[in-house]
């Protein structure tokens, strides 16, 4: 990946202009922010746009603007067989074209791409290292660290985008290539890694409200109950307030850490949790020094949480000229976006509650039409799959959509480790319907023709048993 990136630096480095295309997610903000401040460094003149989607369309509409070079952040690598004639370079960990290749040249897709030597790709899984090993904003920063070893101090901006895409969660660390890019991280100043509670909102959310809003681990008789959180950590001794404020993790002392993370794990063990949950309590967090203590920019995920409720709600802009290090206006609006997202994912799962979920025999669903936005459903269907829904099959969510009918998918670790992969799932199904699709195996979408919800639930069902039971299914033919 190091060569590709180079190879991508030195063409960046020789182009009059690029045009940057981002994806909406934190991810692709965090990638664009990154690409768009290494090519402002190298004095390169560069325009940054942020879109839903990229398919044929609005490639229809890039090579009418004709930038002497297209930089896709995020997205592309499913794109590549309708790039032919371009000159572009692609930052994607997401899995590439594979069927639409001919296949003589499918054993070496970047090559494939590169037969003109127009179109130049770095991506993961040409070395079989799947989607989590980096993000789209670590190859952003990957191409930046080629053009200038000076870019290390974006690795920050790199480890967010990578926390934001829940590549630390499997594992409870990132892993791969995210690596390379914390370690230059730490070494320039601007990450610090340490083992700690994994829970959402260390520096900015008052602990007993931490500990009511896990979902990963579910905490039993906690999780959702704000009152019994009080309760708990009162009954250890924990003092929950500084006069009239309340304390947040990072405001606690070393041996009150301690002590709730260990009353933690006997509350869990207790209450039926197994071993593999307890230990997700814990693990790998990372820490921005520079940004103030207490503010949602200085822990990764808060940080990552912040720029996707920009991109959700329309104002990619707003969380790209965060990242670039605007801490006024911008930051300001960030949290006024956050503040509004909270409200809609409130005000959502209560509707889902509502409505509930349909069971098929492998996969469960609900239909949000337009109760839920578009751009928001897949993080309500994860959330959920842990608070109400069966954690042992994937969940789709349904939303309508400008161009249709929105579907996001989300599956536990389980089934993935099983040998599940909802991104090929999600291309097929919807090449049935008319639609497109693809992602990660654990979280992926489509966009399907309104009507079909229901036809194309069934086939996702139907998908999903094969996959399972041809994993399962002992291998054949002689040992």
């Amino acid at each position: 990946m190091e060569v590709q990136a180079q190879e991508i630096a030195n063409r960046l480095r020789a182009a009059e202009r690029v045009g940057v295309y981002c994806h909406i997610d934190a991810d692709g903000i965090t990638g664009g922010a990154i690409a768009s401040e290494a090519l402002s460094r190298a004095g390169i003149s560069h325009d940054v746009s942020f879109l839903k989607k990229l398919d044929e369309a609005s490639l229809q509409v890039i090579r009418r603007e004709a930038p002497p070079v297209a930089w896709f952040v995020d997205f592309g690598a499913g794109q590549l067989h309708h790039m032919r004639e371009m000159d572009a370079v692609i930052t994607d960990h997401h899995v590439p074209t594979s069927r639409e290749i001919p296949r003589e040249n499918r054993r070496d897709l970047v090559r494939f791409a590169e037969a003109s030597d127009r179109v130049l790709m770095v991506n993961p899984h040409m070395d079989g290292e799947g989607s989590d090993v980096v993000s789209g904003a670590g190859l952003a920063y990957a191409v930046a660290r080629a053009m200038d070893p000076k870019n290390r101090d974006l690795a920050a901006v790199a480890i967010v985008g990578a926390v934001a895409d829940v590549q630390d969660q499997e594992f409870r660390r990132l892993r791969g290539f995210n690596r390379t890019i914390l370690q230059d991280g730490i070494e320039a100043g601007v990450v610090r890694a340490s083992i700690d509670l994994r829970l959402f909102g260390r520096e900015t959310r008052p602990v007993h409200k931490m500990l009511q809003y896990s979902q990963d681990p579910w905490i039993p008789r906690l999780s959702g109950n704000g009152e019994a959180c009080i309760a708990f950590l009162l009954e250890i001794g924990v003092d929950l307030k500084v006069e009239e404020t309340w304390r947040t993790w990072s405001e606690l002392e070393a041996g009150e850490k301690r002590r709730i993370v260990s009353e933690l794990a006997t509350h869990m063990l207790g209450r039926g949790c197994g071993w593999r949950e307890v230990e997700r309590l814990v693990g790998e967090v990372y820490t921005l020094p520079r940004e103030p203590v207490g503010s949602p920019t200085r822990d990764a995920k808060e940080f990552g949480t912040l720029i996707n409720a920009c991109g959700r709600y329309e104002a990619a802009e707003v969380g790209y000229r965060v990242c670039r290090g605007d801490r006024g206006e911008a930051l300001e609006e960030a949290f006024r976006l956050l503040a509004g997202h909270r409200e809609h994912l409130v005000s959502s799962l209560q509707w889902i509650e509502e409505i509930g979920l349909t069971q098929l025999d492998a996969v469960q669903y609900f239909h949000a039409e337009d109760k839920v936005r578009d751009t928001v459903v897949g993080i309500a269907a994860g959330i959920a799959l842990q608070a109400s829904g069966n954690r042992q099959m994937p969940i789709l969510a349904f939303a309508y959509a400008p161009d249709g009918v929105k579907v996001s998918a989300r599956a536990p670790r389980e089934l993935v480790a099983r040998g599940l992969d909802l991104a090929a799932i999600m291309r097929e199904a919807s090449k049935r319907f008319g639609g497109e699709g693809g992602g990660h195996h654990a979280a992926a979408g489509a966009t399907i023709p309104r009507g079909t919800e229901e036809e194309f639930a069934h086939a996702v069902d139907a998908l999903v048993k094969g996959q399972l039971s041809h994993a399962a299914a002992p291998p054949s033919g002689p040992p």
